[in-house]
């Protein structure tokens, strides 16, 4: 079933989409909620128990603060990639999902690495705990997949894709540490010394710089998208990211 205009004005009690700020469709049997698109002041939203397969019509809320989609059909945490660019979202439920796999603790790490923001996941307050340990125990998601629109889409939609390729080799110790030194660079930070990095043969030298080079192109189109709140959130996270990278390797050294 569509949500339809009707339908949230009714349940809303409005006259226009534009203003709506709260919106509850529990139980009401939809697969399709793509009118969010139309609801730029929406801020609270319950779509639980109903056959919600995308999460990519409330990208565009840029005010929505609680999502409530417990008991829907969300395939995958890729989707998460559309609540990347939600600034004010702090409450999350997407439990009893397909996306939520068969590991709990890798879901909830996957879900707060990606948004670090939330204060509340499942009903649980999230800790400053678990939010350093996200970085380094959950899986960095990227696009589900992104068709090209306008005259910079179809150059997004290709960075993007080049960022799910360089995702199978980023466990190769050499293309993880340039690519951090490459993000530093740009939110200029000061990069680790490359002396912490083994050598590599020439051959995955190359293969590293490669995906190095894709996964910066994509990070840097991203980063054209947002604004200075969106920025300063990126800042914090590599910050974050870093202390915890360096604090692993003091670990290992005294090991």
């Amino acid at each position: 079933m569509k949500l339809t205009r009707k339908m949230v004005l009714s349940r809303a009690k409005a006259s226009e989409l534009h203003s709506v700020r709260k919106l509850n469709c529990w139980g009401s049997r939809l697969t399709d909620v793509s009118i969010c698109r139309e609801m730029p002041s929406l801020e609270v939203i319950t779509l639980s128990v109903n056959s919600v397969s995308t999460l990519e019509p409330v990208s565009q809320c840029r005010q929505l603060s609680e999502l409530y989609l417990r008991k829907n059909r969300i395939p995958s945490l890729a989707e998460l990639f559309y609540l990347k660019g939600l600034p004010r979202l702090r409450v999350l439920w997407l439990a009893e999902n397909p996306c939520c796999g068969p590991d709990p603790h890798l879901y909830r790490m996957t879900v707060l690495r990606n948004l670090p923001h939330l204060q509340k996941l499942d009903n649980q307050p999230v800790t400053e705990e678990e939010l350093s340990r996200a970085l380094l125990e959950g899986e960095e998601v990227s696009a589900p997949g992104i068709e090209g629109a306008g005259n910079g889409g179809s150059e997004l939609s290709c960075a993007l894709s080049a960022m799910d390729t360089s995702a199978e080799t980023r466990q190769n110790t050499l293309s993880c540490g340039e690519e951090e030194t490459s993000v530093q660079s740009q939110l200029g930070l000061k990069p680790p010394s490359r002396e912490r990095f083994p050598s590599f043969s020439q051959r995955d030298a190359v293969s590293g710089h490669k995906n190095r080079n894709n996964v910066l192109s994509a990070v840097l189109l991203l980063l054209r998208e947002l604004d200075a709140e969106g920025l300063e959130a990126v800042r914090q996270t590599v910050v974050g990211r870093l202390q915890a990278l360096h604090k692993l390797e003091l670990q290992e050294d005294m090991e």
